[in-house]
């Protein structure tokens, strides 16, 4: 004990912990050490005196009238005020009074128990640390090694210190893994099980992984001098992402793609080859679902009752609903809105005003409220 202060040090170096931590950690393991080895019904308290640098054990009594029925009971945690003026004639009724305990007289017993309380302790300590460092990093993009392939085709990769699981919902179509490959990821959720411990959950499909990506490939994103309002994906396909500049002399959706979409390319690939579409966001609910609709060309867009009633030319109808349907879903999921499109009869696409100026001519205030986020 003559060397706790070293001890504590050395496992606070060793295992990358916070030595005030690990000191609150020893006195803890101690106090629970003295209940086994002198009793569970008496209260204790430990402390590392700062001067001589040592640990000390004292076992707690609070002071209380003559006539307290605690003090008739028999119960060792309580002092009559009378006798503890003999030891200390400043105390009052409430106050605690402790003695302390010699360590010398635990024995071999007690030291073993300390040494298991110790190494429970401070392994939940590490489990903690280890739990709130990954809890901060929900949403974030890592890298990992297959280590495991199951029988149900989970994939089970070590990063770093801990053993992460990306289940088969959350792969893109198509995508198996071997024991050895390299794979990037994004933290899903932490959770702790009562009988596994602590479960990271890992995920390539979903929207985060998309941003996280984006984040990692376009410094200004990184930089927030581009700011990234949502995305909506249907993995190993296609995906919508909004995005708004923050700087006055940056386009948000030239510089996330790059020249020659190098950058959008770059994110696409690590996809499976998914097509990403970059739209500027616009507080104006009608251009921005414009904007998404795109390629089609809009003619116009009406908002009524949380739908959006999107007029468009005929031959543009195709495109707003794409693929199996899959424009007009990824628009839907990413602006929030019901949408429905109407024909507008025999109208040429040429002829159309520009959805953008339609709804800036309907409502006065559209540009103000366009450029009121930057």
């Amino acid at each position: 004990m003559e060397k706790i202060v070293d001890i504590i040090e050395s496992i606070a170096h060793e295992k990358g912990l916070d030595i005030k931590e690990v000191k609150n950690t020893v006195t803890l393991a101690l106090i629970k050490t003295a209940k086994r080895i002198y009793g569970a019904e008496y209260e204790y308290g430990a402390e590392i005196d700062p001067a001589t640098k040592t640990l000390k054990l004292y076992q707690k009594v609070i002071v209380v009238e003559p006539d307290d029925a605690r003090l008739l009971e028999g119960n060792e945690n309580f002092i009559a005020i009378k006798d503890a003026k003999e030891v200390d004639p400043d105390i009052e009724i409430g106050d605690e009074l402790t003695y302390e305990l010699p360590l010398d007289n635990l024995g071999r017993t007690a030291a073993a128990t300390l040494q298991k309380e110790l190494e429970y302790h401070i392994q939940r300590l590490l489990e903690n640390n280890i739990f709130e460092k990954y809890q901060k990093l929900v949403g974030k993009t890592v890298f990992g090694t297959v280590v495991r392939v199951d029988n149900d085709e989970n994939t089970y990769i070590e990063i770093e210190e801990i053993r992460a699981v990306l289940p088969r919902k959350n792969r893109i179509k198509g995508e198996k893994f071997k024991v050895g490959n390299v794979v990037k990821s994004v933290i899903r959720k932490v959770l702790i099980d009562k009988s596994q411990g602590m479960y990271v959950e890992l995920s390539r499909t979903s929207p985060k992984f998309l941003e996280s990506l984006l984040e990692l490939e376009v410094p200004e994103i990184k930089d927030e001098l581009i700011k990234i309002i949502g995305s909506a994906r249907i993995p190993g396909e296609r995906a919508k992402i909004a995005l708004t500049s923050l700087h006055p002399n940056i386009d948000a959706v030239g510089a996330t793609v790059g020249t020659k979409g190098v950058r959008i390319n770059a994110v696409s690939r690590e996809l499976h080859n998914e097509n990403i579409d970059c739209i500027e966001f616009s507080n104006v609910p009608e251009i921005f679902i414009a904007r998404a609709l795109s390629p089609a060309i809009i003619s116009n867009v009406k908002i009524q009752n949380g739908k959006a009633i999107v007029t468009l030319p005929s031959d543009q109808k195709s495109k707003a609903i794409g693929k199996n349907g899959i424009n007009i879903r990824l628009t839907s999921m990413l602006t929030g809105f019901e949408i429905e499109l109407v024909e507008s009869g025999g109208a040429s696409a040429n002829a159309n005003p520009n959805s953008d100026e339609t709804a800036e001519q309907r409502d006065p205030n559209a540009l103000k409220n366009l450029f009121g986020g930057l």
